[in-house]
């Protein structure tokens, strides 16, 4: 149950057209049910205003598709499948209506609900091989209620290209720089925009990039103020976040 709806139904019980006994049934119902291999969060809504999303990795397609249903069976409107195998998105689609973006393996059960965040979400990348992180990031806002303004390629390698975006980058509420080899995108970004900054450090470089940990190290060095950092290949937790930061 999500927030929204818990206080239509106060609201319905304080105008008279529920009964206190209805809405007591209603918030007594289990926050969460054992499926033995899981225990789906059906109160996760109600205390933090966003609903549980499945991290399919690890996971085998049937354990994806029976939470899937366990969640939809229990109201919820949107799932969010993430980190999600092509082969576990042809089980889940024969049960359920599954949107399946191959480039950041994400799956989205249900529509994507219209923005209700107060502005844009920024989400830049260095370079295009930072596209599946920054897909992840970007669905996942969506998913959330955001308007979402993509701005791929538009690394240090070739400066102008950002700075030919200034209007986006300085009229967003938050913005998500994704980016590998050295990880400098989020330092000029963040000399640029007034809004928080969230970087993303990708595994996507040479050798000595260390996996993402060069990027990483260089974003949390960052002589920008306003920058903060997630873990390399977050797109989720960034997306995630910046939701919360546009509903504040």
């Amino acid at each position: 149950m999500e927030q929204k709806e818990v206080r239509k139904m106060l609201e319905a019980v304080a105008s008279g057209t529920m009964n206190v006994e209805d809405a007591m049934l209603r918030l007594k119902m289990e926050p969460f049910e054992d499926l033995g291999f899981a225990k789906p969060d059906h109160h996760r809504a109600f205390r933090q205003g966003t609903a549980e999303v499945i991290y399919g990795a690890g996971k085998t397609s049937e354990q994806i598709r029976k939470i899937a249903e366990n969640l939809r069976d229990h109201g919820q409107k949107i799932i969010l499948i993430t980190r999600m195998s092509r082969e576990a998105a042809e089980v889940v689609a024969q049960a359920l209506p599954l949107r399946y973006d191959e480039i950041s393996r994400v799956g989205i059960v249900g529509e994507v609900p219209e923005p209700d965040g107060v502005g844009n979400i920024v989400v830049a990348t260095g370079g295009t091989s930072d596209m599946p992180v920054a897909e992840e990031a970007a669905l996942c806002a969506e998913a959330f209620g955001n308007r979402v303004v993509r701005l791929y390629d538009v690394g240090v390698a070739g400066l102008h290209r950002l700075l030919a975006h200034q209007e986006e980058i300085m009229t967003a509420r938050v913005i998500i720089a994704i980016a590998g080899m050295e990880g400098a995108l989020a330092s000029v970004i963040g000399g640029l925009a007034d809004c928080p900054v969230i970087a993303v450090p990708t595994s996507v470089g040479y050798g000595a990039s260390f996996g993402g940990l060069s990027a990483l190290l260089s974003m949390l060095n960052s002589c920008a103020s306003g920058v903060s950092v997630v873990n390399i290949d977050n797109g989720f937790g960034a997306g995630y976040l910046a939701s919360m930061i546009n509903h504040m």
